[in-house]
């Protein structure tokens, strides 16, 4: 199985700008239920971002507790590891475990196709046991 297979598709994820405050990016976590955004390019050449509830945390205690000083830039991991959705799944599991990454960045030619979570990974193993 591919990864693009398996992966959640860009229309699913949440994408947010580097200007973003940190505010803004909890209130849509909790509004669409994830637990990670990805942050946009700021130019074409660049490179996409991730931002998690790690993230976050990290920043707040780095700040005291103040998020209002922070915007997405401030905190994203950019370039965020990524794979490309040609790949068989089970390179990107291991790939996942041996670093201790939960999610990758789907991305082609530099263009993002979505994401692949350890979730959807352990989802398909759950489908394939039934």
């Amino acid at each position: 199985m591919l990864v693009e297979d398996a992966m959640t598709p860009k229309e699913k994820l949440v994408m947010v700008s580097q200007m973003e405050p940190v505010r803004r990016v909890l209130e849509l976590m909790k509004q669409h239920g994830t637990k990670s955004v990805v942050v946009q390019k700021a130019k074409e050449h660049g490179a996409y971002g991730l931002v998690t509830y790690k993230n976050i945390l990290q920043s707040i205690v780095a700040e005291e507790g103040d998020i209002d000083l922070l915007n997405v830039y401030d905190i994203a991991s950019s370039p965020a590891v990524s794979v490309s959705r040609k790949l068989d799944v089970r390179y990107a599991a291991r790939m996942m475990v041996k670093n201790s990454i939960k999610r990758l960045l789907v991305i082609d030619d530099n263009e993002i196709y979505g994401i692949l979570t350890m979730s959807d990974i352990i989802g398909i193993l759950m489908d394939e046991m039934e």
